[in-house]
């Protein structure tokens, strides 16, 4: 169980991060929150879809990093198997939390419960006097870019769901057994309503940047074939034939 709890100078003036830190804590995570500031970035390696929450209306948006429930194709016990790393995964064991001293406020918290914490590590979160080392400055702005582009992605996707730019998708996944799995409750961007947008709304649309986070997810779609190959090479039995992405159709379409 992680135990995390906001840094302060009071009861954590000699608590240390590590220098050197793993990804083990999502070894088991087959998918990762990712935000539409990084979308090109990821776009690189990973599958960029839109899911939404069990029991409400709201949306996120995620990398897929495996093809089942607890399969994550990329970590290795000592690598990776992609360049970018989403912001959500790499900040561990650090991430934001609501302060307990100020009211609506959120602050930089800190996994105690985490292998990278403790007083016998390399990095201090204060120096002698009591204040923030560089490390730790360094944190809480990265956590601070974090948050700043969640909120961006909150407004992304709000445009998306506002001119009915999102279409429901369902992953068809042929195995080399002959068995077929079908994942649902995945969205992605429907290119056909983007090529239909108004002229003043595409020109809104290029001048607020909102088309560089749309080709990318589009153009992700493609990295599905990556997730295939990995599986492949990995010691899953569970081979892939054919992967691939379709929209859902209801029964008046079919």
């Amino acid at each position: 169980m992680a135990n995390i709890t906001p840094i302060k100078k009071e009861t954590h003036q000699n608590i240390k991060i590590a220098a050197e830190r793993d990804l083990a804590h999502v070894a088991n995570q087959h998918i990762a929150p990712i935000t539409a500031p990084e979308y090109s970035q990821a776009a690189t390696s990973y599958p960029v879809i839109i899911v939404k929450d069990q029991g409400t209306e709201r949306y996120r948006s995620v990398v897929m990093l495996g093809l089942e429930a607890s399969e994550n194709l990329y970590h290795k016990k000592d690598s990776w198997n992609a360049v970018y790393i989403p912001q959500s995964i790499s900040m561990a064991p650090f991430s934001l939390g609501v302060d307990p001293d100020k009211e609506k406020t959120l602050t930089a918290c800190v996994d105690l419960d985490s292998k990278f914490v403790g007083e016998d590590k390399e990095n201090a979160l204060f120096d002698d006097e009591g204040n923030f080392t560089d490390f730790c400055k360094g944190v809480q702005d990265s956590l601070g870019r974090l948050y700043d582009n969640e909120v961006v992605n909150e407004k992304f996707i709000k445009e998306l769901v506002d001119n009915d730019l999102l279409l429901e998708l369902e992953l068809h996944i042929n195995l080399a057994s002959g068995e077929t799995k079908k994942l649902v409750g995945l969205y992605g961007i429907d290119e056909k309503k983007v090529q239909a947008l108004s002229d003043d709304k595409v020109l809104d649309f290029h001048k607020r940047g909102l088309f560089i986070p749309i080709h990318a997810m589009l153009g992700s779609a493609g990295q599905i074939n990556r997730l295939a190959q990995l599986r492949n090479l990995s010691e899953s039995t569970a081979k892939v034939n054919a992967i691939r992405f379709a929209p859902v159709t209801t029964e008046a379409e079919k």
